[in-house]
């Protein structure tokens, strides 16, 4: 027997649905029936994307867009949801059908996540754009912030450059290989280059320095692979 979801707006702090059959619908896996959660999961992701990289363009003004990209979805991934889903205790609101309660559906990642998307799809067609977002930034508030803090403290140059020193290899070495557009509007073609082990990427930016942070943002994905 699942909850009241009612409890559930509570812990949330939101007014009661004015279409109480959206909450129902958002809290209803696909094993249970239709209608279920799932076309609401696919509103709430689209939001959870949208809201989560405008709070992250906006603390990290100098992250490139790589970073920024593996910073959103390290916060949206399926086990950060799930993980904000069970401090909601939310799989104990979601309705199962018998086969996945028997093998305790409700505590799955991809159920928890899934339903948590689901909820945020609903809040948004429910309650509208800016009660959804303020849900997401409340529930996310903490876990941007960290992920802001360690990309205002370490840039990809920087990053790029203990790695290398902790591997015992030559620093890196970056070249201006262009520069395009009135002096208004520049663009800068920056070229990464690992001496020691023969490894090349290029970056574009609006400036030498988003250019380089750019290029060796890259070289640092290279070296992870």
């Amino acid at each position: 027997m699942s909850r009241d979801p009612r409890r559930l707006l509570c812990a949330l702090d939101l007014p009661p649905f004015a279409q109480p059959t959206l909450l129902d619908e958002a809290l209803t896996h696909s094993s249970a029936g239709t209608p279920n959660y799932e076309r609401l999961e696919f509103l709430g992701d689209a939001m959870l994307g949208l809201v989560v990289a405008e709070a992250l363009w906006r603390r990290c003004p100098d992250a490139p867009e790589g970073d920024l990209s593996r910073r959103r979805a390290a916060l949206v991934k399926r086990e950060s949801l799930a993980s904000l889903a069970r401090r909601l205790e939310l799989g104990e609101y979601v309705r199962l059908g018998p086969g996945e309660l028997r093998t305790g559906g409700h505590a799955r990642d991809s159920t928890l996540a899934d339903a948590f998307e689901a909820l945020i799809g609903a809040v948004y067609v429910d309650q509208g754009f800016v009660a959804a977002r303020d849900l997401i930034l409340r529930l996310f508030d903490g876990r941007i912030a960290q992920v802001a803090a360690r990309s205002a403290a370490k840039d990809p140059k920087t990053r790029l450059q203990e790695l290398l020193q902790a591997r015992r290899l030559d620093l890196p070495e970056y070249e201006v290989i262009e520069v395009s557009g009135e002096q208004h509007a520049q663009r800068f073609i920056v070229r990464c280059r690992l001496p020691g082990l023969g490894h090349e990427t290029r970056a574009d930016g609006t400036s030498r320095r988003r250019a380089e942070q750019q290029a060796a943002e890259l070289m640092l994905g290279e070296l992870a692979a």
